[in-house]
């Protein structure tokens, strides 16, 4: 059974299956345990505000497929589908990509100037977006491509790294609570964009609006997040890490699979209501297509963190990627309301279940918990490569002639190969796992 909320846990024997060579839970010397509150107030109330965050960046960012629908169809109507990928595609990269130098500074306990610094650049950049003109291809790539995904990737991976400051035993739960502000922040966009796009104040006003609402939200989280582990004497050097990390064979297998898997996951994000719309399902429920998949992934990341204890992180990881490849497959026959509803609601819930047990997962390859941003930033600046190509490769098979089948099928065949890597990952620590209990056996 899990530990209660207000017991205090303390750290010091090596976690089992042989994933750590040292002992979590200690500091940088290894002389003194570190305590983790595992609940309270302030614990709680910084969960809360690391997933305001993520409702506001991440959030953000997997409710593109808004303004690509429209986009296409109003705004930028000179521009291929694939141009426009390119917006939501460096948005969606620079937000993890950013990682990478955000966990060096977060390493080095500048957790603070990273959150207010991003929280004020994003709510500067999205009034800025309210500004641009129709047509304006490059004022929206500028904006909302490069802009507004420095602004979220300056506060993705500290807020999600700076929960492990007050959770160890109970982590993967708190991480997936955190996580769920993204997948909440998926239902809510897109419905008032649609709203104020298409049948309110219009594109301006409603983006200065969307702007005013992030901006309340993001004063919210600044105010509940503290940290509470002192930043290391000595921050953790990337140079050696990445050395080290070159020999960490299945954090290097995960990089790889989760590469290729973001490369497709990306594909219903951002097309499927206009997959909806071109075959001509109502407007109005193609407008809540991504509601319906964003909905599906809020469930899924608030009961990730129950499954997990019981299946295992890497295990239910690879269940996860292996349905979404299937289902990207299966849009391949998507047409009327019900194979919307029916595609997009279970993609959306494994979709999610991925998408939470990203940190956890990364935490559960770091031996050294002064390693977590560096070790973390280093992956999403990896994985941001995937969501980067993601949407224009998509877009430019699937052409001005709509062929849908060309995207499905590219999309579900490399989720399937990033799940078969993962398989891999899976297969490199339970191999590890032995040779550190064999180790332990000898005399």
């Amino acid at each position: 059974m899990p530990p209660s909320v207000s017991s205090i846990q303390t750290i010091t024997e090596i976690p089992p299956c042989g994933i750590s060579h040292e002992k979590e839970g200690l500091d940088k010397a290894g002389t003194e345990p570190i305590q983790f509150p595992e609940g309270g107030t302030a614990a709680w109330c910084m969960v809360i505000g690391c997933a305001l965050v993520q409702f506001c960046g991440f959030g953000y960012t997997t409710s593109f497929g808004v303004y690509q629908d429209f986009y296409t169809l109003h705004y930028l109507t000179n521009e291929s589908t694939s141009a426009i990928s390119w917006i939501g595609g460096t948005n969606a990269f620079l937000t993890t990509g950013c990682g990478l130098v955000a966990g060096a500074l977060f390493d080095r306990g500048y957790f603070y100037h990273l959150l207010i610094g991003g929280s004020l650049l994003q709510s500067f950049t999205l009034f800025m977006l309210s500004l641009t003109q129709p047509g304006q291809y490059y004022q929206i790539f500028l904006v909302q491509g490069v802009g507004l995904g420095i602004a979220q990737g300056l506060l993705y991976v500290p807020t999600m790294a700076v929960v492990s400051h007050y959770f160890h035993q109970r982590r993967t739960l708190a991480m997936s609570l955190a996580a769920a502000g993204s997948s909440l922040g998926s239902v809510i966009h897109p419905i008032m964009l649609n709203y104020l796009f298409n049948r309110s104040v219009g594109f301006a006003n409603g983006v200065r609006i969307s702007a005013a609402f992030v901006s309340a939200l993001l004063v919210s989280a600044c105010l509940l997040i503290r940290t509470r582990l002192e930043p290391p004497k000595n921050p953790a050097n990337y140079l050696s890490i990445g050395k080290a990390i070159i020999y960490d064979v299945p954090y290097c297998i995960m990089c790889a699979g989760l590469l290729l898997f973001f490369i497709g996951v990306y594909y219903p994000l951002f097309y499927l209501q206009l997959d909806s719309v071109q075959h001509r399902n109502s407007e109005t429920f193609s407008f809540y297509s991504l509601v319906l998949l964003n909905g599906g992934s809020l469930i899924g990341r608030l009961s990730t963190g129950f499954i997990a204890p019981y299946v295992g992180v890497p295990r239910l990881l690879i269940i996860s990627t292996a349905v979404c490849g299937i289902l990207i497959l299966g849009m391949i026959g998507l047409n009327r309301v019900p194979t919307v509803v029916v595609i997009g609601t279970i993609y959306g819930y494994f979709a999610g279940v991925c998408i939470a047990l990203l940190a956890p997962l990364m935490a559960l390859l770091t031996s050294d918990i002064s390693e977590l941003g560096a070790r973390m930033g280093i992956a999403m600046a990896i994985l941001g490569f995937g969501s980067l190509v993601a949407g224009p490769i998509a877009g430019a098979l699937l052409t001005s002639q709509y062929k849908w089948w060309q995207p499905s099928l590219f999309s579900g065949l490399i989720a399937l190969a990033g799940c078969s890597l993962l398989i891999l990952m899976q297969l490199a620590l339970t191999r590890r796992r032995c040779s550190t209990d064999s180790e332990k056996q000898e005399p």
